[in-house]
């Protein structure tokens, strides 16, 4: 008969010397995050919320960037500002450079993607290192050399190939007509970005499974239809993900417009609101009015990206959460 077994409680030392144990543990987790967190968060707030405020504030004074801020305005920097008809084409302008890259630049980038990533094209790595070349150039060196292309002289480039094929056309000033320069500047913007959301497609099409897309085949879905109804559904985050970087881009747009069109163009006809906040702002020596032209551009990316977020990508974090 073997010998009965007994449960050893532990004592109340034992309990206490053990909660004293996992107390000193979670404390030395919660240093460690803090050691690791402080250097990132005081960077934080130094470069990013304190310049914000500081921002927030000049926007109330009339104000050069020299001496003391002695003319308080409040908001009648703000009603200049939206009463102002340069900054409502400035504005105007990034609208319609937002709307061509969703409407044009998007699916031409996801064209191409299908097309080296998924199609039977021959020499598709080439393909792919072309198309990507014009985003790995900044966009001074961009500028520069469509100021050539587009240049009004007859022997430019593009003049001279359009002369070729209409022999008749006249030269025309692709970056001095106020009726053609935002559409020029948009075409560059393409030709500069689309090679870079198209690795983003790229990169999204290389997680759907080929069997997928070979299953809908065999039910009797054509190229078209497993393109519509299973490629690009499962593609849908990284969709909703370049409209994201599309539209904040679409604001922050300065460099290349700044260069290319000789600060905004003809009268201010291919301005955009950056280029519109160094104007005004910076270069008159307007300081207080550029603080609260970059307070206005802050609320409203920051209105975009957080209701985006919320409601647009809110799925997709939640199934990265779940992965």
């Amino acid at each position: 008969m073997s010998a009965p077994r007994f449960r050893v409680l532990p004592s109340a030392y034992a309990q206490a010397q053990t909660q004293s144990e996992r107390l000193r543990r979670h404390n030395d987790n919660t240093l460690l995050i803090v050691l690791f967190t402080l250097p990132g968060m005081v960077i934080f707030f130094l470069f990013v919320l304190m310049p914000i405020a500081q921002s927030a504030y000049y926007s109330l004074y009339d104000w050069n960037g020299f001496g003391p801020l002695d003319e308080f305005v409040g908001l009648g920097n703000y009603q200049q500002l939206l009463n102002h008809s340069i900054f409502q084409m400035s504005l105007g302008h990034t609208l319609t450079i937002m709307s061509l890259s969703l409407a044009i630049q998007l699916p031409l980038a996801l064209l191409l993607a299908l097309l080296v990533g998924r199609g039977s094209l021959r020499g598709r790595k080439i393909f792919r290192i072309i198309l990507f070349i014009p985003y790995v150039f900044s966009e001074v060196i961009t500028a520069i050399i469509w100021r050539y292309v587009l240049s009004p002289d007859p022997e430019a480039l593009l003049n001279a190939v359009l002369r070729i094929i209409f022999p008749s056309m006249q030269s025309i000033s692709w970056l001095g007509d106020r009726n053609v320069v935002l559409y020029a500047l948009f075409a560059v913007l393409t030709w500069k970005y689309f090679g870079f959301y198209m690795i983003l497609y790229m990169a999204g099409l290389q997680t759907i499974p080929m069997e997928v897309e070979d299953a809908a085949r065999v039910d009797g879905a054509t190229e078209l239809q497993a393109l519509r109804y299973v490629t690009i559904p499962l593609l849908g985050s990284t969709i909703r993900l370049t409209i994201f970087l599309s539209v904040l881009g679409s604001f922050q747009q300065f460099v290349l417009t700044w260069v290319l069109t000789n600060q905004g163009g003809p009268a201010y006809a291919a301005s955009l609101f950056a280029t519109y906040l160094y104007e005004f702002g910076i270069k008159r020596l307007h300081l207080g009015y550029g603080a609260a032209v970059a307070v206005v551009l802050f609320v409203i990316t920051l209105t975009f990206s957080l209701g985006y977020q919320r409601i647009v990508m809110q799925r997709d974090y939640e199934l990265d959460g779940q992965r």
